[in-house]
């Protein structure tokens, strides 16, 4: 097949466009949570449109039921057990220890209290926090979506056979996972225990249950191009037209935000980051990515934009909490603070993530 946007590297189908979307996903997200443009500055609405780049957390949701149904979903040919460790080997290793870091600093520069600092680290060492409404932004604060991406980790060999069995089945699964999330938050409403599955908010917001449309749709991309084979298009309309709707679902967010902080939280916001965008936009968008030759997708199949990719993870982590904020204690400007966050990031992906993923890999299959 001759495809720039898919190779195959030790014998497993690669995606090098797709590792550049990752990058942009994480500055997305970093732009959210730094937006340099003051509305004193530049009125309301660019800042307020920058204010919902949170959407780069749906860009990685959506990205990640693609990859991982796409290189799983023929469960009988995987063993379990190798799956899991490829999961941690990828994930825990880095967080660990940056987790660790987190703490460490801030029960030291806070003279926060020890006993509740152990039960904070040891929640979110779990990834355990991130089912609480009280605990959800404790530690490394952004890392409450990798609770939502274990959950479908651990999952998705159950969806996976669900599907098998029956295709139509994966229209089913959203309303299946989508109930069984608001059962869970009647329960435990009820029992009102440390914020756990704490509001009908929450659990459609932080939760793998609420958030699941996003990776089953990614799901249903890689399905059908299981299916059907990643074609080489000539086109270039595809790409632009899933970019032009995320621009717009941005738009949308922004316009129904209203006296809440972020779009997101507005009923239509949350259909549109959920649900409309990722299947009209995203998917869209990431066809498109593997099937035209575009400018966007020359871009970020860039050797440069492939390595921001794969250090991105690490951006993800970094780009708030105790090393942003000794950063900036220095250097209180935007583009200084996201310059020696990627180099941080390419040098603890060089030297660290990546030797520690290879030992796992290498020691425990």
């Amino acid at each position: 097949m001759d495809n720039s946007s898919q190779i195959k590297v030790s014998g497993k189908e690669y995606f090098p466009t797709l590792t550049g979307v990752r990058a942009i996903a994480a500055y997305m997200v970093f732009i959210h949570h730094h937006n340099p443009f003051t509305v004193d500055r530049f009125g309301q609405t660019f800042p307020g449109y920058l204010g919902e780049l949170h959407i780069g957390v749906t860009l990685f949701f959506v990205l990640s039921g693609f990859l991982i149904s796409y290189r799983y979903y023929e469960w009988k040919n995987v063993q379990f057990r190798k799956y899991m460790i490829n999961r941690v080997a990828r994930i825990y290793p880095v967080y660990f220890a940056l987790t660790t870091l987190t703490f460490i600093v801030q029960y030291f520069r806070g003279g926060s209290d020890l006993h509740g600092s152990i039960i904070s680290y040891i929640l979110n060492i779990t990834f355990l926090r991130g089912f609480s409404d009280v605990y959800k932004f404790s530690g490394i604060a952004q890392g409450w979506s990798l609770t939502v991406e274990e959950t479908f980790y651990i999952l998705a060999p159950l969806l996976f056979y669900v599907v098998r069995k029956k295709l139509p089945n994966i229209l089913l699964l959203p309303v299946a996972l989508l109930t069984f999330g608001a059962i869970l938050c009647e329960v435990f409403l009820r029992l009102d225990y440390y914020g756990v599955w704490g509001s009908y908010d929450f659990m459609l917001g932080y939760t793998f249950f609420g958030r699941c449309t996003e990776f089953i749709i990614g799901m249903g991309l890689a399905l059908y191009l299981k299916k059907k084979g990643i074609p080489q298009l000539r086109s270039k309309f595809i790409t632009y037209l899933g970019f032009t709707v995320i621009l717009i679902s941005i738009g949308i967010m922004y316009s129904v935000k209203g006296g809440y902080e972020y779009g997101i939280i507005h009923p239509l916001g949350r259909t549109v980051n959920n649900f409309l965008m990722p299947l009209f936009g995203i998917a869209v968008f990431y066809y498109g990515l593997l099937t035209e030759r575009t400018l966007i997708g020359r871009c970020l199949g860039s050797r440069l934009f492939i390595l921001l990719g794969k250090s991105s993870y690490v951006f993800y982590l970094i780009h708030m909490g105790f090393v942003e904020l000794y950063i900036k204690e220095v250097y209180n400007n935007f583009v200084v603070l996201f310059i020696i966050l990627n180099i941080l990031s390419i040098l603890i992906f060089k030297y660290f993530e990546e030797p520690m993923n290879n030992y796992i890999r290498r020691k425990f299959r």
